[in-house]
């Protein structure tokens, strides 16, 4: 067997990047195909629709089902807010009138004859999807949204938290080593989205929130110093990640975790990239899913031009020799290294199953035969 096929996690200087910006529901779309957009320009603009309050007018007025509609003061389709009197009787020799006023703000759009209630719609709230990245419209889906191009840098990452932000990269670690200290960070880093290198602890987190720190990348953390944080952010002491989609957490900047959980120094090529990138405004988003769909977080950075764009190595997704990888399983979990042979025969692991093994040179000097199931490929 000379390739297999496995994950990939892309760590690019220079790449065609597509992001789709898609309305929950149908809705009006503002851009042209081959319009440049920067990260804020409003691709997609809808209204979702408020709910219904209920009005028990027949009891309130003490009148049957079937008059309810004969005694309202404003039709259907009307505006109505808390002084719009809804109906009002007309009481004993002018005197004792009953009247019942709009409970809420919105629109009276539904009468019911058998139960003699009436519907009051709340006010739509505005729905709008920005470009997200700086680029070009690709494609206009009618009704629905944009595919937005550009040429730009992109790292994915493992796991993240935190949704779409943007902000100019700062990296105050020095190597890929570095843990992200609290020490490390100052006013200064206010809306930007800081490098570390191997690890950032609650206390730093903590100060990022308070700052005003748009986003935080690092090799690894660990997954209580996380869990504390958040439960401290999201004012729920029972909170936990989850295995879903992440992304939709209620924090005032987004994390990306480009190794995983742990001390994990993050590999040499990614910090180098990051740091490369230094000043550059980005886009970054935490958002993650593992299960079928998946979506890994990431930063990008779109570049001026579409000179000199990555092809790749072979096909996308594609094992071959030579093809750099990160292990995802013990014993070797997140470390680095090139694929060196790829043999077609099965073999047997501790587990006693046959499985299709790879052999690899890691960054540390070791030739390691691991399961290709084992492994995901960074792509270049």
């Amino acid at each position: 067997m000379a390739s297999a096929y496995t994950p990939g996690l892309k760590v690019s200087a220079r790449t065609t990047i597509e992001k789709m910006r898609r309305l929950p529901l149908k809705g009006d779309v503002l851009v042209r195909e081959g319009e440049c957009v920067t990260p804020s320009t409003v691709v997609a603009r809808t209204e979702l629709p408020g709910a219904m309050q209920t009005v028990k007018l027949a009891e309130l007025m003490g009148i049957e089902p079937a008059d309810v509609k004969g005694s309202l003061l404003v039709p259907v389709g009307s505006a109505v807010n808390r002084t719009t009197v809804l109906s009002r009787s007309k009481g004993l020799f002018g005197l004792f009138k009953t009247e019942v006023r709009s409970p809420v703000e919105g629109t009276l759009e539904m009468v019911s004859e058998q139960t003699g209630h009436l519907g009051i719609r709340f006010p739509p709230t505005p729905i709008e999807k920005d470009a997200y990245i700086r680029g070009c419209v690709k494609q206009v889906i009618a009704e629905e949204g944009a595919v937005i191009e550009c040429v730009g840098a992109l790292v994915q990452g493992i796991f993240g938290v935190g949704g779409e932000r943007q902000g100019t990269i700062s990296v105050p670690a020095t190597g890929p080593d570095d843990a992200l200290t609290e020490a490390m960070l100052t006013t200064r880093d206010a809306g930007q989205i800081v490098v570390g290198g191997a690890t950032i602890d609650a206390a730093a987190l903590r100060k990022a929130a308070a700052i005003g720190v748009a986003g935080i990348v690092v090799g690894g953390v660990v997954d209580q110093e996380l869990i504390a944080y958040l439960r401290e952010a999201l004012g729920d002491p029972g909170y936990d990640i989850g295995v879903a989609i992440t992304g939709h957490e209620a924090i005032p900047f987004t994390v990306v975790v480009t190794e995983g959980f742990g001390g994990i120094r993050m590999a040499a090529r990614t910090f180098g990239l990051l740091r490369s990138l230094q000043g550059r405004t980005a886009s970054i988003n935490g958002a993650t899913q593992i299960r079928a769909g998946v979506i890994r977080p990431e930063v990008i950075v779109s570049l001026d031009d579409a000179a000199g764009t990555e092809q790749g190595r072979g096909e996308s997704g594609q094992l071959l020799v030579g093809t750099p990888i990160r292990v995802v399983r013990e014993p070797y979990f997140g470390l680095l290294g090139t694929v060196t042979a790829l043999p077609s025969e099965l073999r047997q692991v501790e587990s006693e199953t046959w499985v299709r093994i790879l052999e690899a040179h890691l960054e540390d000097g070791r030739v390691v035969v691991v399961p290709r199931a084992n492994v995901e490929i960074i792509e270049t």
